[in-house]
């Protein structure tokens, strides 16, 4: 194992991807001679040319339809967006046609390409930067979405979705990119769909995915304080969902709460619940509780960002809530 950050792991994803596979090649703003906006594709330039590492303009429409076609004839294209609250200027490519070809051409074409970028909030950037789609992606039959929350997961996926023949969502954090964890040396892949079980525990199942679910962590950590047992799923992937494992999980600990950092309405945490009470209801002891952004638009104030988004003392409210009420 060696230790690197979260955009190390990304760089090395995709830079051995592009050693294996020439028709891998990486497209978006400032990913070439900026080296990356957060600096997750640094030397690629140097390594690959400017042929295989393209700077565009800012049209993120533009580029997501040059890589879709490009995909469509034989190329594995990762599409960086500087934020995915970018994406939305470029959606009705990948909507309409990234995740409908394959069936709307009867199969004589699918679209193995990658969007990448960061997603929900990082701190002050306002009410247009600090938006999670994962949910608004995932709704979308032909599309997969990866959110992973660790250097080790990051870098597993992220080849796994290069790999795939279907167009993948590979949603990462601004404020992840510096963070560090264990990777394994040398070759590996993380299935895609494969939910992990981060934390052993026996009371209470908690839910989470991407950066939201350190404050699970922490909260599961002064929880045992008080003989408090916490297992902790990161879902990693959130289409396709894998909810056999939480359903195992509630049938062993009889609870569930699931922290999302999005808006609550008809979010990935409202589709868990709906799964869970639907295939698990009689393991259940005490209802779900979702935990979620306000729903509003993220204040641009800190003292208000802070009451706005999830943090670990809500998650220790939501545990003693189905343990003890």
């Amino acid at each position: 194992m060696k230790t690197i950050q979260f955009r190390e792991a990304i760089c090395e994803a995709m830079s051995e991807e592009m050693r294996r596979d020439e028709s891998v090649y990486l497209m978006g703003e400032e990913v070439a001679q900026y080296n990356g906006a957060y600096k997750a594709s640094k030397g690629m330039l140097d390594e690959f040319g400017e042929e295989r590492v393209i700077d565009t303009p800012i049209s993120e429409l533009g580029f997501a339809g040059i890589g879709i076609g490009s995909a469509m004839n034989g190329n594995r294209p990762i599409i960086e967006y500087m934020t995915f609250n970018f994406s939305l200027v470029g959606i009705d490519q990948i909507i309409n046609n990234a995740a409908k070809i394959r069936q709307m051409s009867g199969g004589q074409f699918n679209c193995p390409i990658v969007f990448r970028g960061p997603t929900a909030s990082a701190g002050q950037l306002g009410a247009t930067h600090s938006q999670a789609f994962e949910s608004w992606f995932a709704n979308t039959p032909g599309l997969k979405v990866i959110v992973p929350s660790n250097p080790a997961d990051a870098k597993g996926l992220l080849k796994s979705a290069i790999r795939d023949d279907d167009p993948c969502i590979f949603m990462e954090s601004e404020q992840m990119y510096g963070d560090k964890g264990e990777v394994p040396e040398g070759e590996y892949l993380i299935p895609i769909g494969v939910a992990d079980i981060k934390r052993e525990g026996s009371d209470v199942t908690i839910v989470s995915f991407g950066k939201i679910i350190k404050e699970a962590y922490k909260a599961a950590k002064e929880l045992e304080k008080d003989d408090i047992s916490c297992e902790i799923i990161d879902l990693r992937t959130v289409r396709p969902l894998d909810i056999n494992t939480v359903i195992e999980s509630v049938k062993k600990t009889n609870r569930l709460i699931i922290l999302e950092e999005a808006w609550p309405f008809g979010n990935v945490a409202t589709e868990i619940t709906f799964q869970v009470q639907d295939k698990a209801f009689d393991y259940l002891d005490a209802p779900i509780v979702k935990i979620n952004t306000a729903d509003t638009p993220a204040p641009y104030s800190p003292v208000l960002f802070k009451e706005w988004i999830p943090n670990s003392d809500d998650v220790i409210t939501a545990v003693k809530k189905v343990l003890y009420k």
